[in-house]
């Protein structure tokens, strides 16, 4: 059977391919879920009409790859605006209690809530750290798989779990952990349930405990044997503030690098959020093993967390890419400010105005992203053979209309709106709307979830 055909033409286009080639006016033609060409000027005349089910004018309009997101905690949005001028430590404190009253039908809402905001801002891949897991409350994972196959977009669900409550010296209640072994069995029936490996996985699961001072030592190192055993990549956070640093220095007598490197929690198959307080030798740990970055500008500035030294993590040959971060720490929830903020807030460290610039930033939300998620080779740039994930910004409306450069004008400019998204070669977004599913519906549906979560949680 022929292929059915997506044919782009007219617009500007950034490959974010090895070589950052770009086309002036170009095209980009979609066969089926893969890419089939991408070049300068019209689609070439092979493309007969009869295989064509769609050919679009993209004047006006840039082409990239889709953004990826590389770190989030979907259950957040039922708590957004709370606890705003706190730091880490604090805030996890003030909000873990309410968070521990989640159930099957809030996370699912707020799964929904999550997905919607990034996908319409041209989010193709998104991930959920999720390791709130109270007793009794459902099919968590479960619900948060099925909101992102319901709303058509790739993602991986990092399966997360703590197992170092308050009266263990973790920050998290007790009512709120699992023990060693729940959390191990819960995390392998996850993938075997879930985890599909294949070049064009929709949903794919990584190993996931939450932090150093909410999971014991033992969960970390079985944590990476079990990942390492299943094929899944392993992901956690790390070196976030000057307070983790400290905690892990009192309870293990060496920094938060040195402490994951003690636990196997160091390689080309592991990335951390955050990755704030690294020095050198941190990042030239990273860089030597493989280890990626979720690099969060929003949420380390509204947690005062401080400016992660990307620009020296790329220097040294690690992978970074971006990360929404949960919507409790970054209330809009979009990926494609972080582009954006990513380039400014890192101007504020020691490069200053080299710090980034406008392709970086870019290839930081598309292909450093596929590379942290272990798949550079299926999306994160235009060209032939790979995945059809695809985003088509409007800049020629007043908001860019002074801008030459369509790549600078996306990362400097206001929020462009999107045109089309397609995942996998479907349209996610079409015209700024989402297409599978009723966005105020779910608006009303977040909002009602929310205001139950906080009932529940004044009742204690």
């Amino acid at each position: 059977m022929a292929a059915s055909r997506i044919v782009i033409e007219n617009c500007a286009i950034a490959t974010v391919d090895a070589h950052d080639t770009e086309y002036a006016s170009g095209h980009v033609v979609v066969a089926d879920n893969r890419i089939e060409s991408v070049g300068a000027g019209p689609a070439p005349a092979r493309q007969a009409p009869g295989n064509v089910v769609r050919r679009i004018d993209g004047t006006g309009h840039l082409v990239t790859p889709g953004l990826v997101n590389t770190h989030h905690h979907f259950y957040q949005w039922l708590t957004r605006g709370l606890a705003t001028d706190h730091n880490l430590f604090n805030w996890l404190v003030a909000l873990y209690p309410t968070w521990a009253r989640l159930d099957e039908p809030m996370v699912r809402a707020a799964a929904q809530g999550s997905l919607a905001m990034m996908v319409r801002g041209g989010v193709t891949t998104a991930m959920d750290h999720h390791y709130v897991y109270p007793h009794g409350t459902g099919d968590l994972s479960g619900a948060i798989i099925g909101a992102a196959a319901e709303m058509g977009v790739r993602f991986t669900l990092a399966r997360g779990s703590m197992d170092r409550g308050t009266s263990d010296g973790g920050l998290p209640p007790d009512f709120a952990v699992e023990s060693l072994d729940s959390a191990l069995a819960a995390t392998e029936k996850t993938i075997e349930n879930h985890h599909d490996a294949s070049f064009d996985a929709m949903t794919q699961i990584a190993v996931a405990p939450c932090s150093p001072f909410s999971v014991t030592t033992e969960l970390l190192r079985q944590g990476a044997e079990l990942a390492r055993r299943t094929g899944v990549r392993l992901h956690t956070h790390g070196s976030e503030t000057v307070e983790e640093a400290q905690f892990c220095k009192e309870l293990f007598g060496m920094g938060p690098t040195d402490y994951f490197e003690s636990t196997g929690w160091l390689g080309s198959d592991v990335w951390m959020a955050h990755c704030v307080h690294m020095n050198d030798s941190d990042i030239e740990a990273f860089g030597r093993t493989g280890t990626g970055v979720a690099h969060c500008p929003s949420s380390n500035a509204r947690l005062a967390a401080g400016i992660a030294r990307v620009p020296d993590m790329l220097r040294a040959g690690v992978p970074v890419g971006l990360g929404v971060d949960g919507t409790a720490s970054n209330e809009s929830g979009e990926l494609h400010t972080e582009l954006r903020n990513a380039l400014l807030i890192n101007r504020l460290s020691a490069h200053r105005e080299s710090a980034l610039n406008a392709r970086q930033a870019l290839r930081l939300g598309t292909y450093g992203g596929a590379q942290v998620l272990g798949r550079a080779d299926q999306i994160g740039s235009i060209e032939p053979g790979k995945l059809a994930d695809l985003v088509l910004w409007k800049l020629d409306t007043l908001a860019h209309a002074s801008i030459a450069d369509p790549v600078t004008a996306l990362i400097f400019g206001a929020a462009a709106p999107v045109t089309l998204s397609l995942v996998n070669g479907r349209p996610v977004v079409e015209d700024g709307h989402l297409t599978t599913v009723d966005e105020d519906a779910i608006a009303r549906h977040t909002r009602s979830e929310a205001q139950r979560l906080a009932r529940i949680a004044e009742q204690g």
